[in-house]
């Protein structure tokens, strides 16, 4: 039996997850956000600015979609020097577009540039107690907890850029996805393309998916090469560019994070990983233990194609797709159980 691993049916649609503008501290607005992005090819923008959830319902057209969401940190408070301090970073995406009701919020603290001057925009239950956050695994665990329940999809953020390592965020429970890779942080020279922490993390059983994402700011215009802008995104495969429709499918994790290199068909038949590609230098496939499999580019040769043999032991199985430049296309993790073996 042929197992698709993303849908057979629907469509492929960019998307940027992760995205900062004037509203907090952006260089562009939404709306020049929209059209950069539009430009190059992308049919979604998540929203996320610092500590304050404005809807952009206003951008949506035939072929763009705004999602409501924003990124909410807590950090060490008392460390000095600032960049020495260690902080959790999360974004949370609502998947309902009725309800843009904000939560763990605070009346009076925690805000990131411009936020302060939207403090009046934004919904929330008035009738809850100022949320205090403190850098403590209790805390992030209650915000990420806190939002699942109000239905937001919650990633979790650039951990190397944060200066946390596995003590602190394999502490962490109920994320949706994590970030494999934060562009913006990749260009100012950190080592974010987080491979290993996503296998840290599903080695310990967290069931989560992974997505590439911009976290821009656009300091740089588009012509620098370290513009941190349509760098790294998710190719969401759903029926229709329909808000419901699009969070569906983040829900569901019917999607892909990508550098560049597209994953075209998934899936799982006779006990074999399959995949078809764009061109690429080489496919691996990486499970939860020690044996990994790859198919490399033999020279005058195209891959665009590899089948994997599946071991019940292999606790789970993920692809990855590099391409000549060294960029990568990653599917979320297929724990053993859910293969139709």
């Amino acid at each position: 039996m042929k197992q698709y691993l993303l849908p057979e049916t629907g469509q492929f649609y960019k998307a940027n997850l992760h995205c900062h503008t004037t509203v907090s501290d952006g260089k562009l607005t939404p709306e020049q956000v929209k059209e950069a992005y539009k430009a190059h090819g992308y049919s979604v923008v998540a929203y996320t600015d610092h500590d304050v959830m404005i809807p952009h319902d206003d951008l949506n057209d035939e072929g763009f979609l705004a999602l409501h969401g924003y990124e909410i940190e807590c950090s060490q408070w008392d460390v000095m020097p600032t960049k020495a301090r260690k902080t959790c970073h999360l974004c949370l995406i609502a998947k309902d577009p009725d309800k843009p009701e904000q939560v763990c919020w605070h009346r009076a603290k925690y805000m990131i540039g411009h936020g302060a001057e939207y403090r009046d925009q934004v919904k929330f239950d008035e009738s809850q107690p100022d949320f205090e956050r403190a850098y403590t695994p209790e805390k992030i665990n209650e915000i990420i907890k806190t939002a699942k329940e109000h239905g937001f999809f919650v990633t979790y953020n650039h951990p190397v850029w944060s200066l946390e390592s596995y003590p602190e965020y394999i502490s962490y429970e109920g994320m949706d996805a994590m970030e494999i890779c934060n562009y913006s942080c990749f260009v100012s020279g950190y080592t974010e393309y987080n491979g290993k922490i996503y296998d840290d993390m599903l080695r310990a059983g967290k069931r989560i998916a992974c997505v590439g994402a911009d976290d821009n700011h656009n300091s740089r215009p588009f012509t620098s090469r370290r513009v941190d802008s349509c760098g790294a995104f998710v190719m969401i495969k759903a029926e229709k560019l329909d808000y419901r429709a699009i969070t569906s499918a983040l829900e569901e994790k019917d999607f892909y994070a990508s550098q560049g290199p597209e994953i075209r068909s998934l899936w799982f038949e006779d006990g074999r990983l399959c995949v078809r590609s764009s061109a690429a230098e080489r496919i691996v496939m990486t499970t939860g233990t020690r044996k990994l499999r790859s198919v490399m580019r033999e020279a005058g040769q195209t891959l665009k194609s590899a089948s994997f043999e599946v071991d019940p032991e292999d606790v789970y199985v993920r692809i990855t797709v590099e391409d000549k430049y060294g960029k990568k296309a990653d599917s979320r993790a297929y724990f053993i159980d859910e293969l139709a073996f």
